[in-house]
């Protein structure tokens, strides 16, 4: 088995496909790609059982093959080797693999193809089309917010809910939530999934940032995501997403309104000073005028800001950890955010001051407890 082809477009193929594999311990031969030749097409894949990618190029070939190359060992090898063709040759009997590039010859083992995972097929699904840049998006509003908590699984990915006007994507790590929808996408068949967080991580790095559409194919157990040559496969969550729906507060009389910009980087500085377990600020709104305020007692650490802004409702103080306000206001695009708030022991609500057409998006934060100042 013998093949040609260029180094850099090989290693931009291989990257954009590596994060799938996995250094496992159990199954070495998750830690190779899955070469395969046929009429002159070469198709590459990793997996690590739950998440797989595919991407396939034209190459120079006379014959026909498959094996199971170490995914590592390539990825450097290839990274320090200028433009150029490079030669693969492979013995069929043995795996032994030659890499041929100018004058320098390269060998490495290889592991039998028939040892690597079979890779699902698309079986009785049901499809919908995304633009790139719309998917892109989404993941980005909600990645953030995903669960680290092995003990929540369902938890642990973003929910997908197709709906017959609408796409909604929500995320929670029950201190934080963000519910993404677009009314500009629509399904013949409601239905949700969720997306387990890895394979959202690598359909973010791998997206187009133009406007590319993305064939979203989904059945009981899988999911598959097709643009350009590449293919994602990975596996639904098999659990009940919590009703996030029953934890967003519904009236919600106290309404801020302040710059996004000046009220993030307000945070960014004020946090510094504040407790490194908690990350508590305490948000005093009177009028116009808007205090933030932090403070750390064991080292006697203390700051204190104010902001103008427009605030309905009374005079009320609320406490909130500040790592969660960045991320949230670091996620969102409008010029001037408003948060909803009822009492200072209830959530607060994050949306947009100015909506964008065919988008709503909602973030909701927990409240701390606060400390006597």
């Amino acid at each position: 088995m013998r093949f040609i082809v260029s180094t850099s477009i090989l290693l931009k193929q291989l990257q954009s496909i590596s994060g799938a594999s996995s250094s496992s311990t159990v199954l070495p031969i998750l830690e190779n790609f899955l070469f395969e030749i046929k009429d002159n097409l070469l198709t590459i894949s990793a997996t690590d059982l739950q998440t797989s990618m595919v991407t396939s190029l034209q190459i120079e070939a006379k014959e026909e093959g498959r094996v199971a190359m170490p995914s590592k060992i390539l990825i450097e090898t290839l990274k320090t080797l200028p433009d150029q063709p490079v030669a693969f040759s492979v013995d069929t009997n043995t795996l032994a693999i030659e890499i041929s590039a100018g004058d320098g010859k390269y060998k490495l083992s290889g592991e039998n193809a028939d040892d690597f995972p079979k890779i699902p097929v698309v079986d009785n699904v049901s499809t919908v089309a995304l633009n790139a840049s719309i998917l892109s998006e989404a993941i980005n509003k909600t990645l953030f917010a995903v669960s680290s908590d092995e003990l929540r699984p369902a938890m642990s990915g973003v929910l997908v809910q197709l709906a017959e006007q609408s796409i909604t994507f929500v995320s929670t790590d029950a201190h934080k939530l963000v519910r993404y929808r677009r009314t500009d996408i629509s399904s013949e068949k409601p239905t949700s999934f969720i997306l387990p967080k890895k394979a959202l991580a690598l359909l973010k790095s791998s997206l187009p940032s133009d406007d590319t559409i993305v064939s979203v194919e989904y059945n009981n157990t899988n999911a598959f995501f097709q643009f350009g040559n590449i293919h994602l496969i990975c596996r639904l969550i098999d659990e009940r997403y919590p009703d996030y729906e029953a934890v967003i507060p519904q009236v919600n009389p106290n309404k801020l309104t302040v710059d996004r910009l000046l009220f993030l980087n307000t945070l960014r500085r004020v946090v510094i000073f504040a407790n490194k377990t908690t990350h508590q600020v305490r948000l005093k709104i009177s009028g116009s005028e808007l205090h933030i305020s932090a403070e750390d007692l064991d080292f006697s650490n203390e700051a204190h800001e104010r902001l103008n802004c427009q605030f309905e409702g009374e005079d009320m103080e609320i406490g909130f950890n500040a790592k969660f306000l960045v991320e949230m206001l670091s996620n969102l695009n409008s010029s001037e955010v408003v948060i909803e708030m009822s009492t200072p022991n209830r959530a607060g609500l994050l949306i947009p001051a100015m909506k964008e057409d065919n988008e709503d998006i909602l973030m909701l934060v927990m409240p701390v407890m606060l400390n006597n100042i």
